[in-house]
């Protein structure tokens, strides 16, 4: 679970550019930073419920960093730092490889930068990692925008794995409501044929929900991956 600090309430207002969005908090307009660089029209809709995480740092540009979004009766998670802190989590757990489990976040490989690297006796394994905020008719999707870097990652997990490493890609869905996850095909094509290419060369491909509340978030329940055929 992570958790955050200085909750406030605000009401969204606008996204002059993808790094700062204009809130409402008692009254007065504030700038915020958006922490999630993703299109996320589905959720920043001027009027809506949304949840700023309040700094104290006179060095920061925004008082106020947007953490959580409120979307029909779920919250959603717009944190995009905190996908790879779960998973690492998670991979400290035993989630992908038998405990005890040696993790670094982020190592490099090839021409690729991993988020987590991990080692369990004579096994090793780099492990990507994608935060889901699309949802639509309870199904996720990645990504809301095109990747060519999450593309040059999944290549890079199967390049790794042809060099004996065990690799993973693991989507974390940064809300519940979900039934399944599949890719964006309507965004990126090529990363749904890219993801399929995965899959069956061998990659370990994972999809979790989580539990968010105004000033909290954490792993639940894994979900099935569709693949797609383009």
């Amino acid at each position: 679970m992570i958790k955050y600090e200085n909750i406030v309430s605000a009401k969204f207002l606008d996204r002059p550019n993808r790094f700062i969005a204009l809130a409402e908090i008692s009254g007065h307009i504030e700038k915020a930073h958006v922490m999630n660089t993703g299109r996320c029209r589905e959720l920043l809709i001027p009027g809506t419920d949304i949840f700023l995480q309040q700094h104290d740092d006179p060095k920061r540009k925004t008082k106020y960093s947007l953490i959580t979004v409120r979307k029909g009766g779920q919250l959603v998670n717009l944190d995009s730092q905190v996908p790879n802190a779960l998973a690492a989590q998670m991979a400290l757990q035993g989630c992908f490889l038998p405990e005890p489990v040696f993790v670094k976040r982020e190592k490099t490989y090839g021409d690729s930068r991993f988020d987590i690297y991990c080692e369990s006796g004579n096994r090793k394994m780099f492990i990507e990692v994608k935060g889901v905020t699309l949802e639509e008719n309870g199904v996720a999707r990645f990504p809301d925008a095109p990747t060519e870097r999450g593309i040059k990652h999944m290549r890079g997990l199967i390049d790794a794995l042809a060099d004996g490493y065990e690799t993973a890609l693991v989507f974390i869905i940064q809300m519940k409501g979900v039934a399944s996850f599949e890719a964006n095909v309507r965004t990126q094509p090529e990363f749904a044929r890219v993801l399929l290419e995965a899959k069956e060369a061998g990659v370990m491909v994972k999809a979790f929900d989580c539990i968010v509340t105004e000033n909290s978030i954490a792993v639940d329940s894994e979900i099935p991956v569709k693949y797609i055929q383009v």
